[in-house]
């Protein structure tokens, strides 16, 4: 466990921050953006039921669900070089799928994706449906099914998780590319040839991050998620807790080594280029204007989210070593 967060702590180690995966403010019709909006609106009910069904039924439910939505919150502010020369991030919404429920995400995902509309000016208010749509619902059910096959398979829990977790990340930015290939089909080769067009530049980018999101999902779950509901919860070891540190302070360093150092272009400013390339007459004026922070104040916001997630995560440790303790 301690060599899977040494090698998610190099490969932070060598990260910077750049841009998101969301579908920005003005890039799809109204229409569409409505739509997305009525699709995503009921799971967002149900995920708010599903929560506030586990919170009733056993209160120790907060700790897991503090331990999710702190994961979703820092890794989701990570923005990590491709080998692509592009860059995204992770989106951290299997380990919430696999310990309170598939239904847990859309709500999380709201609360991730508006914090990052508002004050980060990724994403955006009338995008934010079809941006919850891939993070919080398509992602996390592709993440779920490739769980249970692996089980019912009899393979390892531990490369069952990995493959999730790879596989979840990688149809969040699958359902991004189809979302706009829809919309934006290429005049020659329709929909289909659209949708390849976005692949490359969403997906492709998004393949080597899997990997990674993968191992530091398999590490927080082996690590503490799998006590958040255990009837007698393990503490954690000195080198685990150890470990957890560093990997926060590995976090935090990303953007801030973002600030000096740029490793190329964020995967939605290249598929707002490839909006315009097959739709030149694309009007992308947002029908929202929110608030853009400068050049400089962006890479500390993402750092306040950083520090936000860490909060939450800490907190939810602490209450579970206190259980244990007991």
């Amino acid at each position: 466990m301690i060599r899977l967060m040494a090698i998610a702590l190099v490969l932070l180690a060598a990260a910077t921050p750049s841009y998101a995966m969301h579908i920005m403010e003005g890039y799809l019709p109204l229409g569409w953006c409505l739509l997305w909006y009525a699709v995503s609106l009921p799971f967002l009910i149900l995920s708010y039921r599903h929560i506030r069904g586990l919170v009733q039924r056993s209160p120790k439910a907060r700790i897991g669900f503090a331990l999710n939505a702190a994961f979703v919150f820092i890794l989701s502010a990570l923005k990590l070089p491709s080998l692509t020369g592009s860059s995204s991030h992770l989106t951290g919404t299997t380990l919430g799928t696999l310990t309170t429920g598939l239904m847990s995400m859309p709500l999380v995902g709201f609360v991730v994706l508006l914090f990052q509309a508002l004050l980060l000016a990724h994403g955006g208010i009338s995008t934010l449906g079809a941006n919850i749509f891939s993070l919080a619902i398509a992602g996390p059910f592709v993440a779920y099914l490739i769980y249970s096959l692996g089980t019912q398979l009899r393979l390892p829990r531990v490369l069952s998780i990995f493959l999730a977790a790879s596989l979840g990340s990688l149809a969040t930015y699958v359902t991004t590319s189809l979302q706009l290939a829809v919309v934006f089909p290429d005049a020659v080769g329709g929909v289909w040839a659209s949708f390849v067009k976005f692949m490359t530049v969403f997906a492709y980018t998004q393949v080597p991050l899997c990997v990674v999101e993968g191992l530091m999902t398999v590490a927080v779950m082996q690590l503490v998620a799998r006590s958040s509901w255990a009837e007698r919860p393990e503490p954690l070891r000195p080198l685990q807790t150890v470990g957890l540190s560093l990997l926060a302070l590995g976090a935090l360093a990303v953007p801030i080594v973002g600030m000096r150092i740029d490793f190329g272009s964020g995967a939605d400013d290249q598929a707002g280029e490839l909006v315009h390339q097959l739709n030149a007459g694309h009007d992308a004026s947002p029908f929202i204007s929110a608030f853009e922070p400068s050049e400089a104040a962006e890479p500390w916001l993402f750092v306040l989210q950083i520090v936000l997630g860490i909060a939450l995560f800490a907190w939810a440790i602490w209450s579970l070593r206190k259980k244990t303790t007991r």
